[in-house]
This record gives C-alpha cells, structure tokens and sequence, in this order.
C-alpha cells in the first residue's frame, strides 16, 4: 500500500468551475433569477474553514476515467486493463484545498453566465440564465491511497498526468467537451505503508 500526495494547478485557460447543489431558502416572491443572482457562490464546496475545495469524489473519477479511456494492459493479466484495479484499489482521501497564492474562498469566484437547459437535461427545450463559480487559477495537493500493488508508481502517475489532459475536474470540463478544469502536476510525492 502506498500513498501518493499529488500537487496539480491549473493549465492556463483552463479554469475551475463549481456546480454543487445547495439548500439555500428562497426568499418570500423571489424569482428564479433574482435567486440564482443571489446564491451562486452557494455552488462552491468548501471545508469547514470556508476554502474552496475539490471534491475527493471528484478527483477519484476523474483518474478512474481516464484509466478507462487509456486502456492500458496489465503486463501477464491476459489483456486485462488497469481500469477495475483503479476503481477499487485508489481511493482519494479527502476534498483537495484550492489556493491561488492564498486560500481560496467563494467570494474569490468569478462569475460566470451561462444559458442553460432549464430542468438541467439537454434537449428539453427552454433555455434560462444561470450562473455559476469561477476560478481562474487554481492550484492544491491531493492526496491519494493505492492499495492495490498491480497500480506501479509509473502507471499511477500516468494516468494521473493524463487525467489532467483528457477528462479535468468541475463544471464543463474537457470529458463533457468543455474547456474548464484541465490541470498539469507540478510534483508526486510518495510514501509506502506498512499494512
């Protein structure tokens, strides 16, 4: 079992956008727009100090697809892939805190508009204005588990270096044919565990 701690920043361009769901009221006759123009830093996730942060959940599937789409064999598994072993055999251990000299916080967030489906699912129709978080640069450390010997520090950083290319992080990010959320890693940093 190892753990790799993992330093990404953004690609330049390539911003993070958040899109998380929130319970925020509404208040009393406020329309759905004066709502959104309201609450859209409410789609950041943060930590319990308020920094912005990314998802563990998110940076986990996102090196679990792009295993997927590289497709790469483990030597002596008859032509098995590495994509089962990574989805059972790395874990992220927490949401990854986001800085871009400083710590990153809602009120950091860029405003970005967009014309959205209005029920959220593409090709149903009307269109309304949403609103959402952005980050222009960003950068942070995230720290992962393999538990599974099969995933080498080579094929783990492969495929940690490709993810940043071909599937990103956030809203509109590369694997949904966007532009946002693409990221290159500046430095691995390893550890072996004894079990």
């Amino acid at each position: 079992m190892k753990i790799c701690r993992v330093w990404m920043e953004n690609i330049p361009g390539s911003p993070y956008s958040q899109s998380t769901p929130h319970e925020e009221p509404k208040k009393d006759r406020e329309s759905a727009e004066d709502y959104d123009v309201r609450t859209w830093r409410n789609k950041c996730t943060t930590d319990a100090n308020g920094q912005v942060c990314a998802p563990a959940q998110a940076l986990k599937q996102c090196i679990d697809t792009a295993a997927q789409k590289l497709g790469m064999k483990v030597p002596g598994r008859r032509g098995a892939t590495y994509k089962p072993f990574f989805a059972s055999g790395v874990i992220c251990n927490a949401d990854m805190p986001l800085a871009n000299g400083r710590a990153l916080t809602p009120a950091a967030a860029e405003q970005v508009t967009i014309y959205a489906h209005a029920n959220g699912r593409r090709g149903s129709g009307s269109r309304v204005r949403r609103r959402f978080p952005s980050f222009p640069v960003w950068h942070g450390v995230a720290e992962f588990t393999i538990v599974d010997d099969i995933i080498t520090r080579e094929v783990f950083e492969h495929t940690v270096k490709t993810s940043g290319m071909i599937v990103g992080i956030g809203r509109f990010r590369v694997e949904n044919a966007g532009t946002n959320g693409r990221f290159r890693v500046t430095k691995f940093e390893w550890e072996d565990m004894s079990v």
